[in-house]
């Protein structure tokens, strides 16, 4: 069984004011969708971004699918279910780009529902009294029983979703109006006044409160790596190019800091190690520079919703000297990782003349990151 989300960001949000789309103005120092797509990070088994043309270098840094929205969120939709027609998606889950502040346990009681239900979606009762007005004028009451303010994610049975669409002629408020349409019930589940959707300008105040009342979320991670001496006369240390009477030896350009402190940033994330996303038995990354593999993890960094807090390197070596380059290291690294210097620590130690590092067989390195939610 396989799960997907679609997050739909395509629309121009003009409402919301700003000089970008509302989906990429910042919100608490990160754009909102990077807020969006880490809400569903580990709870589902693929994320695919709906955007605009114009977004697609935008959006690229996120490292998901992309498809190109259509001239309605339907059709972004639409677009969307036809991409993922054969993927093995039993569960679908299509949320808007704009509600950056869903919560795990109202992603989790969707997908929970779609055991017993072809469709499910998130509702908060209506408990405000409803007016009819015209002109500035009230000019009538409504009831408000059994009335329900409609959020997503809006989730469904994928088989049943795609062909609803496919035969839906257009003009839906939203999904779960195709599956009704289609004849398919739709399960209510609690929602969240937290999950709303970003439409004005005070809406963005709001949203900055929310965030700014949720517990910290802190994640640290450690990486350690080792590369031996061979023929040469210089070594990559974390960035910088420095001049010794050897050279590292390494699938890619052996650079043995940086690799530590990206196998940190990994780790952080529960996301495994260098290898696991620029596998040594693939040719391509022969000879790789190691600012590919720090770049991408931090764009994982980004699209997960946390920013770097600080990390620590340590060079274990009798030579070369780290010192002389200890600042330069510190730029180049900050300079990759789109940090602020002051958030990076690059030291060096030996160890007194013992093992491999203190016969001058190679020089190993460990790491520590700390990363806080955005």
């Amino acid at each position: 069984m396989t799960t997907a989300a679609i997050i739909v960001a395509a629309g121009r949000g003009t409402r919301a004011g700003g000089d970008l789309p509302k989906q990429w103005q910042i919100l608490a120092g990160i754009p909102v969708l990077a807020h969006t797509i880490a809400a569903f990070a580990g709870r589902v088994d693929r994320v695919i971004l709906v955007i605009h043309p114009d977004d697609r270098a935008r959006a690229a840094g996120f490292g998901l699918p992309m498809v190109e929205g259509g001239a309605t969120r339907a059709g972004s939709v639409r677009h969307a279910l036809d991409w993922l027609e054969g993927q093995g998606v039993t569960k679908v889950l299509i949320h808007d780009g704009a509600r950056p502040l869903v919560s795990g346990a109202v992603i989790a009681s969707v997908l929970q529902a779609l055991d017993t239900s072809t469709g499910a979606a998130p509702a908060l009762p209506v408990t405000d009294a409803l007016w009819r007005g015209e002109a500035g004028t009230v000019t009538g009451t409504a009831p408000r029983d059994g009335l329900w303010r409609a959020q997503t994610p809006q989730g469904f049975r994928f088989a049943e979703i795609l062909a609803a669409h496919r035969a839906h002629p257009g003009g839906a408020a939203d999904d779960v109006e195709v599956a009704r349409w289609a004849g398919h019930a739709v399960t209510i589940v609690p929602g969240d006044e937290d999950n709303m959707k970003l439409t004005y300008p005070q809406d963005f105040i709001r949203a900055e409160k929310i965030l700014k009342g949720r517990d910290m979320d802190i994640r640290l991670g450690n990486g350690y790596d080792v590369h031996a001496f061979t023929t040469g006369d210089q070594v990559w240390l974390c960035g910088v190019n420095v001049p010794h009477d050897k050279a590292l030896l390494g699938h890619s350009d052996a650079d043995v800091g940086m690799h530590a402190l990206t196998d940190a940033i990994y780790g952080a994330l529960a996301e495994g190690d260098i290898g696991v996303h620029f596998p040594p038995s693939d040719p391509q990354w022969k000879g790789a520079e190691s600012h590919i593999f720090l770049r991408h993890a931090m764009g994982r960094v980004a699209a997960r919703g946390y920013r770097i807090a600080n990390c620590d390197v340590t060079l274990v070596c009798e030579r070369p000297k780290i010192g002389p380059h200890q600042a330069a290291m510190r730029a180049a690294l900050a300079g990759i990782m789109g940090v602020d210097m002051d958030r990076i620590s690059v030291k060096a130690t030996t160890s007194e003349r013992l093992g491999f590092t203190g016969r001058e067989e190679g020089i190993a390195a460990l790491a520590t990151c700390a990363l806080v939610r955005a």
